[in-house]
């Protein structure tokens, strides 16, 4: 099994820092795994891509990721102004933060035969943390779509990269983003 993860956003929203700690939480579950952005000088609010491989045996190949089986999209906003489907193999799934019902989303997409699951992680991020900050809401909706990662183990790896309450304030947005989003197959 070799998971190949891409994920949408803008500079500051942590898509780095995303991407790693979901390769953390797999990495603790006992999975091989890469972690590594895309972006050049870009500045904050630009476009960035950040990718994780998640794999049960030693990951050899190191380059981009083309042909994502996941694609995340931490940045509703990106949706019709960058390409966030391209190269997503046939069968794969979509996890965007979007007040849209799945179906509607997929059609926006034009991915009749990809899974698609949203959730609203704009309005959990401001109602546990009181500030826009989606990255973390995303990996609670994406192992729910996808059972990547242990819920026990991703919520370890937070309270490790962010300690006491905003930690915790974080494992809550997890969960409740676990619990909310919703998808058609």
């Amino acid at each position: 099994m070799l998971i190949e993860i891409r994920w949408h956003g803008r500079g500051g929203q942590g898509i780095v820092t995303v991407s790693r700690l979901l390769a953390y939480a797999a990495l603790l579950d006992g999975k091989y795994v890469q972690a590594f952005p895309e972006f050049g000088p870009e500045r904050r609010g630009a476009p960035v891509t950040g990718y994780t491989r998640i794999s049960d045996e030693p990951i050899i190949i190191h380059s981009h990721i083309y042909h994502p089986n996941i694609v995340v999209i931490v940045d509703p906003t990106l949706i019709g102004k960058v390409d966030v489907t391209k190269g997503l193999v046939e069968d794969g799934l979509i996890v965007a933060n979007s007040e849209k019902e799945p179906e509607e989303l997929r059609d926006d997409l034009k991915v009749a035969k990809a899974s698609v699951y949203t959730v609203n992680a704009a309005r959990i991020a401001l109602d546990i943390l009181g500030k826009p900050i989606y990255n973390t809401a995303m990996l609670g909706a994406l192992i729910k779509a996808s059972p990547l990662t242990s819920l026990e183990s991703l919520s370890k790896v937070i309270m490790e990269r962010f300690p006491g309450t905003i930690g915790e304030k974080n494992v809550a947005v997890i969960k409740r983003a676990y619990e909310e989003v919703h998808g058609v197959e």
